[in-house]
């Protein structure tokens, strides 16, 4: 179960009936008292288990009778996703064989999952061709996905990366003919381009959105002044604005979508997709004695993972991961599983916030054995999740109290 609150003034100035009288009369000594003590409860209820602001109209979550998946609006848009999500970076095309990809893809969709995040740059195209025919020979309705792509890299010409207009249009035409499809859900930048005016960015997302190739756009690794800057251009020239950020969060990453993001979703609607919540297979626990010959770390175009996990903070990290792993044991389930169960509780004291997690599984057994304990640990005792807060308090920084939800890949 979601366990968030909100704790905005729109939140806060909510009457109940019969109240509004009384929201007259009050003094601002009085509802700075009140403020305060609507924070003291609300974290209380968090460690004991769900909270929901009942006056908050922006409070929309719902949960599939049959498979237990929670969906949630992407950012403040109509758009609904599941909170959880199939990337297919490093694997489609690259780690697994296409069997397996049919295979995890099958799993996700039965159990709920309908966000299904690719980009033109993932094994040089071949992701989204996987993708695609997976689609295609499954039958799956077209309604009932939400595809998502990047565009950035998409060749070795200058010509052919980048978020110029010619790019944008032409990388996005190429992603649907690999995929077989006539339109994405949502178009992601994924990067910032320095090279590019913001303007013309806007401009360029707003025409493919207008020529029914996407039905929304974001960011992906976009600081939060670059989002506010396109937000703002989109609304000076009446263009579309993005809707939500692709951000990395988990354990060991977490200050974006923690103190950053949330000030942006409340200010201006941009919801969150967070990716890698197992930081690229490190919070598994399989890189404690050293990098496996099968594993993403081990492969040449991901030096830097390697590098990353032998260094001196990569070693910290393994330490951290074990006293972590006690707790997972304490719940009766594994630190892949705790780790994405942490995210989606911690997706946001803001329930209103679209927080989805992305996550890509190498084989089939990892991918449904992550899912299957995810509803009990959604659900953690107080025990279970008073013990992660201690662990956190002394182990990170504290986190802000607006916090938005996440997206795994």
């Amino acid at each position: 179960m979601q366990v968030s609150f909100a704790c905005t003034d729109h939140g806060l100035k909510a009457p109940r009936n019969g109240e509004h009288s009384k929201q007259n009369t009050t003094s601002p000594n009085t509802t700075s008292q009140a403020r305060a003590r609507f924070r003291t409860v609300a974290l209380i209820a968090r460690s004991l288990g769900s909270f929901t602001h009942r006056y908050h109209h922006n409070l929309k979550e719902s949960t599939a009778k049959l498979t237990g998946m929670k969906y949630r609006n992407l950012g403040k848009s109509g758009l609904r996703v599941s909170c959880l999500g199939l990337g297919t970076w490093v694997t489609f095309g690259g780690q697994i064989p296409d069997e397996v990809a049919e295979q995890l893809m099958t799993i996700a969709y039965e159990s709920g999952v309908n966000l299904f995040d690719t980009a033109e740059v993932y094994s040089g195209g071949k992701a989204e061709i996987i993708l695609g025919n997976i689609i295609r020979k499954k039958c799956w309705r077209r309604s009932s996905l939400v595809i998502t792509t990047k565009l950035y890299w998409g060749g070795k010409a200058e010509t052919e990366r980048g978020l110029n207009r010619k790019h944008i249009i032409e990388g996005l035409k190429g992603s649907l003919q690999r995929m077989q499809l006539e339109y994405v859900d949502v178009v992601f930048a994924n990067r910032p381009d320095n090279n590019t005016p913001m303007e013309e960015i806007v401009r360029a997302m707003t025409h493919v959105i207008n020529q029914g190739m996407s039905m929304y756009w974001g960011t992906s690794r976009w600081s939060a002044m670059e989002i506010m800057e396109a937000y703002s251009v989109a609304r000076q020239f009446n263009l579309i604005p993005p809707v939500c950020e692709q951000a990395e969060y988990h354990f060991f990453q977490r200050d974006k979508v923690e103190t950053q993001l949330p000030e942006l979703y409340h200010k201006i609607g941009v919801g969150v997709v967070s990716w890698s919540p197992l930081a690229c297979g490190i919070i598994t626990g399989k890189y404690e004695n050293g990098v496996p010959e099968t594993s993403r770390a081990s492969m040449k175009p991901y030096q830097w993972l390697k590098e990353k996990i032998t260094s001196e903070d990569g070693r910290k990290q393994q330490a951290k991961l074990k006293e972590l792993a006690h707790i997972a044991e304490k719940l009766g389930c594994t630190l892949p599983q705790l780790a994405i169960a942490w995210c989606l509780r911690n997706e946001g004291n803001s329930k209103d916030d679209c927080r989805h997690r992305l996550r890509s599984g190498s084989h089939t057994g990892e991918s449904s054995a992550h899912q299957k304990r995810l509803p009990p640990l959604a659900r953690t005792n107080s025990e279970g999740n008073c013990a992660l807060k201690v662990y956190q308090s002394s182990h990170s920084q504290p986190s802000h109290s607006h916090q938005c939800p996440t997206l795994l890949m």
